[in-house]
């Protein structure tokens, strides 16, 4: 794979992540920045620039429903007496920039104080130290486990998320019920699942897209290190290259290749359908019994939040049973921040637990803090559950040299274009090669 495709399929990709946890992203734009970058009126004397992907109401607009996010916002602006600008990416189309292109250079080039990143920016602007470290907020004190290690770069706790984004896998159970199909715990019971369904005309027993198969590979690549009791040294091993990658990834893309070579999933259609576009009609209509998604699907009625059947959403199968994955976006400030000190201050509000109670409460997700729960819908129980009980996969972690979700995400793609697991396998290294000579 070149490495000119290798960016551009980057580019493409990063519209998954960001658009699910916080705010609709548009990632790209016609005319280039200066277009698509729209910055509100100035405000009073003390501000804060915030760029995100978010729109916002006019500033002082008070009657008007506003974001969970938003309502975080406000919060600090009352608290503090300052006023936060938005300056947003507006995009139209996806030729121009992308999003994760625009916020690099604006960091770079110190344009704002606040800003909502992906973690594979995330890891790169940490490791340039173009970010503070927030780990002296209050509001640190607070936050799981997860959130502190997906996003510590160098020691430095760099950025913080609103919310923790849990993917999993959407059950029609009345369909397992139907053909006396237990939910499925390891890969060897998921495939045997699809056999029952395909062999009893069910033409496509998994609906998938071109962006999240990965979460099939990392739960079952990652299972062990993130549960077995040995994540620090595992990570130091694949870092300085006694580990390979690749020997992780082989048993989730042997597992997706034989599901394509099966026909249990359509890798032609999977490669070029949008998240949720692509397979959420046949969910609904229940020709298709399992999809994929992330928490906030589940209470989204746009998405597959009024379903007409029983839905459950479990964890990803591995050897050790259902496993979410957990990938991680979030606020930074920039190291040589215009306004540091009351950005500083506006992030504690945003993220105290008081605001996060707010915004889970909002958004009815996974709040980043330990000490901030919110009632799940039923359908969410299973997935839930295994969060609670510190079961998970991170589907990124700042920590690992060779940035995960984009790159696993990539390379999927590469297998459902055709390219052999011997293939993909090739590019871990290659790609793991690349970051061990940095």
């Amino acid at each position: 794979m070149s490495r000119s495709k290798k960016r551009n399929i980057s580019k493409t990709m990063v519209f998954c992540l960001i658009s699910v946890t916080i705010f609709i992203l548009a990632a790209c734009g016609e005319k280039g920045i200066d277009r698509n970058l729209v910055k509100e009126a100035a405000g009073e004397e003390r501000t804060v620039n915030l760029f995100s992907p978010m729109e916002k109401t006019e500033a002082n607009t008070v009657n008007v429903a506003r974001s969970a996010a938003d309502k975080t916002v406000i919060m600090a602006e009352e608290k503090l007496g300052v006023k936060v600008d938005y300056v947003t990416y507006t995009a139209e189309d996806y030729q121009d920039k992308t999003y994760d292109d625009v916020a690099l250079d604006r960091v770079r080039n110190n344009m704002d104080d606040i800003y909502l990143l992906n973690p594979d920016v995330i890891k790169k602007l940490g490791e340039e130290d173009k970010l503070l470290d927030l780990s002296g907020l209050s509001c640190a004190d607070n936050l799981r486990d997860v959130v502190k290690t997906a996003n510590t770069v160098n020691g430095k706790l760099v950025a913080i998320p609103q919310e923790v984004v849990a993917y999993g896998l959407f059950i029609n159970k009345d369909m397992f019920d139907q053909y006396e199909l237990e939910l499925p715990e390891t890969p060897e019971e998921f495939l045997e699942c699809c056999r029952v369904f395909k062999e009893n005309g069910i033409e496509t027993p998994v609906g998938a897209n071109r962006w999240w198969l990965e979460n099939f590979v990392l739960a079952q690549a990652y299972a062990d290190l993130y549960n077995g009791g040995n994540t620090e040294a595992e990570i130091a091993a694949l870092n300085s290259g006694e580990s390979k990658y690749s020997d992780y990834m082989r048993p989730g893309f042997e597992f997706l290749q034989e599901m394509i070579d099966r026909g249990y999933i359509d890798a032609k259609k999977a490669y070029v359908s949008e998240a949720i576009e692509g397979e959420g009609p046949d969910f609904l209509a229940q020709r298709t019994p399992i999809v994929m998604a992330y928490w906030g699907a589940a209470n989204a009625e746009t998405a597959y939040g009024k379903p007409d059947f029983n839905m459950l959403v479990i964890g990803f199968p591995s050897n050790r049973g259902r496993m979410p994955v957990m990938p991680m976006t979030g606020f930074s400030i920039g190291a040589e921040a215009e306004h540091a000190e009351d950005a500083m201050k506006t992030l504690d509000v945003m993220l105290s637990d008081e605001a996060l109670h707010v915004y889970a409460e909002t958004n009815k997700v996974i709040s980043s803090s330990k000490n901030v729960e919110v009632e799940c819908i039923p359908a969410l129980q299973p997935l839930n559950d295994r969060i609670q009980s510190n079961v998970y996969v991170l589907g990124a972690n700042a920590n690992m040299k060779l940035e995960q979700w984009g790159n696993t995400c990539m390379i999927v793609r590469e297998l459902l274009n055709g390219a052999t697991v011997e293939e993909c396998m090739a590019e871990f290294d290659r790609l793991q090669a690349e970051t061990l000579e940095q």
